[in-house]
């Protein structure tokens, strides 16, 4: 105590303050903690997300493209992006370098290439926002993306992913609860050495043209190590598959096709489905401007009801649905209608899969029923809007009912589930039914046949087979969920469809655990835009003001207790 007195007491007493204030900002800059007090924990990242980041053994960057003149809700987006990569870089030890660039900034050393350039290259479409001014409505190119490099190697990550041009709260709202999720995932597969093995179904009439380009070529080839699997030549699916897909078959699968398929999933294999129970297709109504939309007699209806789900023999029609080019008039003067057969899906946002998911489209798509099936849960992921209707086969499907206005009275159903995920201990479709000759067989391979599944699975049916494919524009393919006919024009729209097949892939593979991440939800706390209006200029003021006001006020109070203890 007498020497901190005398250090006080004399001249130089400024420089012990300082060397203290020094020392007490080194340690908290080595050693420091938060204290997180919002109710949804927003500033607090979770173990999976703090493992992966401890894990990083190499220095990172992560390149942020929302820099710019932008609307309140991507700044504020921006802000929160730089918020979270800043608790990121505390959890990996220092090892993130964090840059926010503009799409618009030339790259160093590239001839005058734009970022937006290799953005766009990397199918990362920009969103084309309309936000609203003073002084009238804004357009312009905004990329919500970010690139990640680790080790060589870079992934992108997508920041928002909205469903319209015009900005919405709500939605801006789920991609800041959605960022600590999309960072660690993407940092999650930048480390991993070996990538998950990937069937995709042939035999049964799935396409392998170019319309498979984006799911092939920018999903599945990038996160997954790819393999076809020929259900009709190969005699049992092997169980080094992580997951399987089957993208809209047109052939009917036979019962031994099913029970390889059966034994899998008894197996613990994880399957996507994405299927057209009905016959519908865009070249027929091209060419003869109607069409019958019939059964395609996949014979998959015995294998789904016993899994707990059909898919049902019937289109679902609905008023909130994607754009067709019409000759209104018959003079080959086309306009731009909705066409109601293309719905525009929602998501109910209640599973880590469709969490701040936008809009997605579909074409020709079948409603789905949950049926009873013991020990299995239901989750749908995917709905039509609350102005939706559903057309039993067989259907006449004419080019000419958008000349007249859609009779909206008709379109009352709401939220017709289209996509459903199915989770637990499956039961064989073939229990108690197999032949000892089909058992013999199996065994013969060394898988012998299992009645019931060995440990809890998941499965995902989606009743639309075009979900996943790409369009073709000029004889090149573009992005899965653009629409070719208004791909390059001003009715362009993004579609949440990649998002949607990324996130159900990894929800069943799952092998970060990360699900903890993406069941965050932030609270909306919206101010009255009347009040901040009317009181913006005062507010302003007082945060000017009132912080110098407080740093003279404890100037002056030091400065009269100095004097006070000197004059004694």
């Amino acid at each position: 105590m007498k020497l901190l007195r005398t250090i006080f007491n004399s001249r130089a007493w400024w420089i012990f303050a300082l060397a203290v204030l020094f020392v007490v900002n080194s340690a908290g800059y080595q050693w420091h903690s938060r204290i997180d007090l919002t109710a949804e924990r927003r500033f607090t990242i979770s173990q999976s997300t703090k493992k992966v980041l401890h894990n990083l053994k190499a220095p990172s960057r992560v390149d942020v493209f929302l820099k710019g003149s932008f609307p309140s809700g991507f700044r504020k987006l921006a802000s929160s992006t730089d918020d979270m990569l800043r608790i990121f870089r505390e959890a990996a030890n220092g090892r993130m370098q964090i840059n926010f660039i503009s799409p618009e900034d030339e790259i160093p050393g590239a001839g005058g290439r734009l970022y937006a350039d290799t953005l766009d290259a990397m199918g990362l479409v920009p969103i084309n926002l309309t936000s609203q001014l003073k002084e009238g409505q804004q357009q312009q190119f905004v990329y919500p993306y970010a690139l990640i490099t680790y080790n060589e190697k870079t992934l992108p990550v997508v920041l928002y992913d909205g469903s319209s041009r015009i900005i919405s709260q709500q939605e801006l709202n789920s991609a800041e609860a959605m960022l600590e999720y999309q960072f660690a995932e993407t940092f999650a597969k930048l480390q991993s050495t070996q990538k998950s093995v990937i069937g995709y179904a042939v035999g049964n009439g799935e396409p392998m043209d170019v319309s498979v380009y984006d799911l092939v070529e920018n999903v599945l080839k990038n996160d997954y190590n790819l393999a076809t699997i020929n259900l009709e030549q190969q005699p049992v699916i092997p169980a080094e598959m992580a997951a399987m897909i089957v993208v809209k078959p047109t052939k009917t699968f036979s019962d031994d096709e099913k029970l390889k398929i059966d034994q899998y999933v008894m197996k613990g294999g994880k399957l996507l489905w994405f299927v057209d129970r009905l016959e519908a297709e865009m070249d027929s109504l091209q060419i003869k401007n109607e069409v019958v939309a019939y059964d395609r007699g996949l014979g998959l209806n015995d294998l789904f009801f016993r899994y707990g789900a059909r898919v049902n023999a019937d289109l679902v029609m609905d008023l909130q649905c994607d754009y067709l080019p019409f000759d209104v008039n018959g003079n080959g003067q086309f306009e731009f209608l909705p066409w109601n057969y293309f719905p525009v899906l929602e998501s109910p946002e209640n599973h880590p899969i469709n969490k701040g998911l936008g809009y997605v489209s579909s074409r020709f798509i079948n409603s789905i029923d949950t049926v009873e099936a013991e020990g299995i849960k239901k989750t749908i992921l995917l709905t039509s809007s609350s102005n939706a209707r559903t057309i039993a086969t067989p259907a006449l499907i004419s080019g000419r009912e958008n000349v007249n206005a859609s009779e909206d009275e008709k379109f009352r159903r709401q939220h017709v589930p289209v996509a459903v995920l199915l989770e637990g201990r499956f039961r064989s479709l073939y229990a108690n039914r197999l032949s000892q000759a089909k058992r013999d067989s199996l065994l013969s391979y060394n898988m012998p046949f299992q009645p019931e599944g060995i440990e809890n699975n998941k499965m995902i049916i989606v009743a639309d087979g075009d979900m996943v494919l790409n369009g073709i524009k000029d004889r090149n393919p573009i992005p899965m969920g653009m629409n070719s006919y208004t791909y390059g024009s001003q009715r362009e729209f993004p579609f949440a469809n990649k998002s949607f097949l990324k996130n159900s892939l990894s929800y069943l593979i799952d092998p970060f655990d990360l699900s903890e991440a993406k069941r965050k939800d932030y609270m909306i706390r919206l101010l009255d835009t009347k009040k901040v209006n009317a009181e913006k200029t005062k507010w302003q003021i007082v945060n000017l003001i009132l912080p110098g006001l407080i740093v003279l006020l404890f100037a002056f109070i030091f400065q009269w207790m100095r004097k006070q203890r000197f004059a004694k």
